[in-house]
C-alpha cells in the first residue's frame, strides 16, 4: 500500500497536495481574517457572514486589487466576473 503525503492548512484544515499549496491559502484565509476584522470595525452593523465572505473576496483577489490601485481599474470587472461566475456553481 502506497503512502501519500498531504498538508492541513492550519486554519481551515483543508488538505493539499503540496505545503506551497497549503501555505499559499493559509496565507489567503490569514489576510482574509484581517480584512474581516477591518470591515467589522470600520462599518457598524455589518454581518459577520457577510463580512467574512468579502474579506474572502478581497483576499483571493488581491492581485487584481493591487492592480486597481496602480490605476487599471477595469482590473475589478475580472474580480466581478469571477463573483459572477461562482455564484453560477453555488446555485447550479
Amino acid at each position: 500500500m502506497a503512502v501519500i503525503a498531504k498538508w492541513m492548512c492550519d486554519r481551515d484544515n483543508t488538505m493539499f497536495d503540496s505545503k506551497k499549496e497549503a501555505d499559499a491559502h493559509d496565507k489567503m484565509l490569514e489576510l482574509a481574517e484581517q480584512f474581516t476584522a477591518l470591515l467589522q470595525r470600520e462599518i457598524s452593523g455589518i454581518d459577520d457572514a457577510q463580512a467574512e465572505d468579502f474579506g474572502i473576496l478581497l483576499s483571493r483577489n488581491k492581485e487584481l486589487l493591487m492592480q486597481a490601485c496602480k490605476g487599471k481599474f477595469e482590473a475589478l470587472d475580472d474580480i466581478n466576473s469571477a463573483v459572477t461566475s461562482d455564484t453560477v456553481r453555488k446555485l447550479a
